[in-house]
Order: C-alpha cells, then structure tokens, then sequence
C-alpha cells in the first residue's frame, strides 16, 4: 500500500442517531463495509483520519456527548479533526496534516453521503488530491425535493456516484480503494 494514502472517516458519529430523519435501514451493511475499510487501511499501514461535525448546541454540540463514533464502529483514529463545515478541508487544519505527511490521495467514506462526503471529495479534488470516493462505506437517509418526491438513500448514493465519478473521483469499493490506484483511476 502507498504510504502517500490516508483514509478520512467523516461524520460518523452518535449524533446522527438523534436525528429526525435517521433511519436503521442500511446501516448493518453500512457498517459492515466501514469496518473493513478501517481495518484494512490499518492493516495497510495508512493513516485514519476521523472528522466530527461539531455545532455550538444540539446534538451535534460537545456537550451532547454524541461527538464520538457511530456504534458499533471501531475505530482508533491516528488524528481526529473536527469541523464546522461541510467540507472537512475548510477551517480544521486537515489540509496541512495531509500535506506534511506526503498525502497525495485520500479515500473518502461517512456520513452523509451526498453532504459533507460528496463535499469533502470535491474539494479534496479540486486541491489536487487523487480521491477514492467508496460509497458503499458512506451512509445517508431518505431525502424530499421540492415537487414533494421522496429520493430513497439508494437513489442518492448513485446520484452522488454518478456526478463524481470521472470527473472529483473514482469510485471503488472497499477492497477497490485499499488495493490502490488503477489505470481506470480519475486524476
């Protein structure tokens, strides 16, 4: 595995649970395949980097005490940010842990996919970072439009896949991302 690799775990986090929209559906197999990637970047040897959605009050806030890991995830993060935005490269200081530590790609997966993971992929692209976005490691709940029609969170997973693929990242899967870049790989 390219020591230039770091895994970055967004949101996953208790806080969710105490949302109105949070769903069980999915989450066994969400958490399924977040596991095998924390544990095979582990097994790698390449950096984890967990992020935190913090706000000032709610039950994103550090008081809530739901500022920690979504169980039953596992994790043993070797540096955790946190962040106010949905971009986990804006204001946390993630950049700069990246680059003085020769990152050169990174492998996205969390919670919400099409928020503050679709979000995080963009904008690590566009900074020059090759993105693995691994959407079946990435968890988000059913969403309404404006016409008043219900997108299932399958439908916003392959949304998100669609609009990213080729252009912000390559989309793998698990054993896809811990394997490494591929000729098929978007720059």
């Amino acid at each position: 595995m390219a020591r230039d690799t770091a895994l970055l775990l967004v949101d996953a986090q208790e806080s969710f649970r105490h949302r109105s929209y949070f769903r069980e559906e999915g989450l066994p197999a969400y958490i399924a395949r977040q596991q095998a990637l924390i544990d095979g970047a582990k097994a790698a040897g390449m950096p984890v980097v967990q992020i935190f959605h913090v706000e000032g009050t709610g039950v994103f806030s550090e008081e809530s005490g739901f500022i920690r890991a979504l169980a039953p995830l596992q994790v043993a993060p070797d540096i955790v940010f946190r962040k106010r935005r949905h971009s986990a490269l804006v204001g946390t200081g993630l950049d700069v842990w990246l680059t003085e530590n020769g990152i050169r790609r990174v492998i996205v997966s969390g919670i919400r996919t099409e928020q503050c993971c679709e979000t995080t992929a963009r904008h690590a692209s566009d900074l020059g970072y090759a993105v693995d976005y691994v959407g079946e490691a990435t968890l988000t709940f059913p969403m309404t439009d404006a016409a008043g029609r219900e997108w299932s969170a399958a439908e916003i997973r392959a949304r998100t896949e669609l609009v990213l693929a080729g252009r912000f990242a390559r989309i793998a899967t698990v054993e896809e991302a811990l394997a490494g870049r591929t000729d098929k790989a978007a720059a």
